[in-house]
C-alpha cells in the first residue's frame, strides 16, 4: 500500500534547490532536488540512493534516516513515517482487533454536550454518542468517514470545509498505510476509494501524511446550520489504533446553541420541524 522508495521520490521533488544551498539556472528541468544532490547533501553514495528510490534497498540505518529527512525537509509527521517505512520488513505489526470496550461507551454516553465517538485507523467509526449520531444523521457502527467523506455524494454538502477534510483524510490513511502494511480491509478501502474518487487518486499519488491531533472542523447541518466546532483526537493508550473524537464548540458562541438545538431534536417528531422553522425564521430576520 505504501513504499519508502515512493515516499522519497515524491519528497524529492518539493524540496526548493535553493533552501538547501543549490543555484540553479533557467535551463533545470528536473523539479526539487536530483537523486546525486540528495545523495551528497545525506552524505551517501549516489548508488544507494539510487537503490533505496527504486526499492533495492529498504531499510536504511537511523543514522541515514535523520540525514534523509534533513535534507527533505521532513517535519515530525513525516520522519515517523519515514521511520516505519524504513522497518517495515522487520517489524509485522497485525492489524487490532478494533473491540470496545464497554467503559468506553459509557464516557461516550456521558459526554452528553458534545458528538464524541470511538474510531479506528481505518477511519470506521466504532461507537458513537447520540449528538454524533445526529450530526452525521447516519447510523454507527456502520460508518466510515473517509468514504462518507469521498464516495457519499448527497452527503459532501455536510462539510463546510470539504477539500481540507479531503487533504486529512488522505494524509490519515497514508499513515495507517505504513503502520499496518499488511491489513487488507486497509487495502480494500484505499483501493475502493481510489476506483470512486478522482481526488483521492491525486491527493493519494502526492503521498503527504497528516496526523489528526485538533483543529478546526465545520459542519453544514441540514436542519441547525453552520456549526464551526474544535476537534480534540485522544489516541488511547492500548495500541489498539482507535481514537476518542470529540467535537466541541466554544462557550457562548452560535455553534453550542446549535449544538443545544441539535440534541433537543427529534428528527421524527413535530417538535423538530418547529424548531428547524424557528431557526430558518431566525435566519431570514438576520
Amino acid at each position: 500500500m505504501d513504499d519508502l522508495a515512493g515516499f522519497l521520490r515524491t519528497r524529492r521533488s518539493r524540496v526548493d534547490p535553493a533552501s538547501v544551498g543549490i543555484t540553479v539556472d533557467s535551463r533545470r528541468r528536473v523539479e526539487g532536488l536530483r537523486r546525486e544532490e540528495v545523495a551528497h547533501l545525506s552524505g551517501v553514495s549516489v548508488d544507494y540512493y539510487v537503490r533505496l528510490e527504486q526499492g533495492r534497498a529498504t531499510q536504511p540505518s537511523e543514522q541515514v534516516q535523520d540525514a534523509l529527512a534533513r535534507v527533505l525537509c521532513l517535519d515530525e509527521t513525516e520522519r515517523g513515517h519515514l521511520g516505519r517505512l524504513a522497518c517495515q520488513r522487520r517489524r509485522r505489526m497485525s492489524a487490532p482487533t478494533g473491540r470496545v470496550r464497554p467503559e468506553l461507551v459509557q464516557i461516550l454516553d456521558l459526554t452528553a454536550g458534545a458528538p464524541a465517538m470511538i474510531m479506528n485507523y481505518r477511519t470506521d467509526v466504532l461507537a458513537a454518542n447520540r449528538l454524533a449520531r445526529l450530526l452525521y444523521g447516519h447510523p454507527v457502527p456502520g460508518l466510515n468517514t473517509a468514504r462518507h467523506i469521498f464516495l457519499e455524494e448527497t452527503e459532501r454538502g455536510l462539510y463546510a470545509d470539504w477539500e481540507t477534510c479531503t487533504l486529512d483524510a488522505v494524509g490519515h490513511l497514508r499513515l495507517a498505510a505504513g503502520t499496518y502494511p499488511e491489513d487488507p480491509r486497509l487495502a480494500s478501502l484505499i483501493g475502493e476509494l481510489a476506483m470512486g474518487s478522482e481526488r483521492f487518486r491525486r491527493l493519494w499519488a502526492r503521498a503527504d501524511v497528516r496526523a489528526r491531533t485538533h483543529g478546526r472542523k465545520a459542519f453544514r447541518h441540514p436542519l441547525v446550520g453552520l456549526l464551526e466546532l474544535h476537534q480534540e483526537n485522544f489516541a488511547l493508550p492500548d495500541e489498539s489504533g482507535m481514537e476518542l473524537v470529540v467535537l466541541s464548540a466554544p462557550p457562548g458562541s452560535p455553534a453550542e446553541d446549535g449544538l443545544r438545538l441539535l440534541a433537543s431534536l427529534d428528527t421524527g417528531s413535530d417538535d423538530a420541524v418547529d424548531a428547524v422553522d424557528a431557526v430558518e425564521g431566525a435566519q431570514v430576520r438576520e
